[in-house]
């Protein structure tokens, strides 16, 4: 059997490559703006991992664009008294802000958020994170709760300035990072989701 040649193996290397760099361009620039004005959801849900999303998350609680909030992701040692200082919050901040502990990835945010809208019945959420977290954190929901409608609402981090990712180091490895992430993420959202559509109709023949 003959084997490949050596051009052909560069090639399709080099093609690969130009499919992965013209997608992290295409990731960069499809990067959604922090939205003027928010739209009404049912509830909010805020991932830590920033001061700004927590303040913009708490603020849409009190601006009444959702019922309640859930922060996921919270450290185990920090009370909700802790987060109401730091973010500022207001009146409704006592009675409607929900804190989830469980969840330590994107994946976890998402069933946590997941479990707490079913608890409450919502049909709808704001999704609250930094804009390049936004496109992973939208699909984990999306593959958590298909039948719920997703608004993002995407907040700009402090120490990463997407507008400069070119000349800026830092902000070049986190958004080489996080592209990365996200390919994973819809690599194995679509495995799930394939099992689960699997075992669905392997149950249905069964019950047959």
């Amino acid at each position: 059997m003959t084997g490949v040649s050596r051009p052909t193996i560069w090639t399709a290397v080099a093609f690969i490559a130009g499919l992965y760099v013209g997608g992290f361009l295409v990731f960069i620039w499809s990067l959604p703006p922090t939205p003027a004005r928010a739209v009404h959801a049912d509830g909010i849900v805020a991932l830590t991992g920033g001061d700004s999303r927590l303040d913009a998350a708490s603020a849409l609680l009190e601006e009444g664009a959702g019922r309640r909030l859930l922060i996921s992701g919270v450290h185990p040692t920090i009370t909700k008294d802790d987060l109401k200082r730091l973010v500022h919050g207001g009146p409704r901040f006592d009675c409607c802000a929900d804190l989830g502990f469980a969840a330590t990835s994107t994946h976890g945010n998402a069933a946590e958020a997941a479990a707490w809208t079913r608890k409450h019945g919502y049909q709808s959420l704001i999704i609250v994170t930094a804009n390049y977290h936004m496109p992973r954190s939208v699909h984990e929901f999306a593959v958590q709760m298909p039948g719920v409608r997703l608004f993002p609402y995407p907040v700009q981090e402090d120490d990463v300035d997407v507008g400069t990712w070119w000349n800026d180091a830092h902000t070049f490895r986190v958004l080489h990072l996080e592209y990365a992430k996200y390919l994973g993420s819809l690599v194995f959202g679509a495995l799930e989701t394939t099992h689960k559509s699997w075992r669905t109709t392997r149950e249905a023949r069964n019950g047959n």
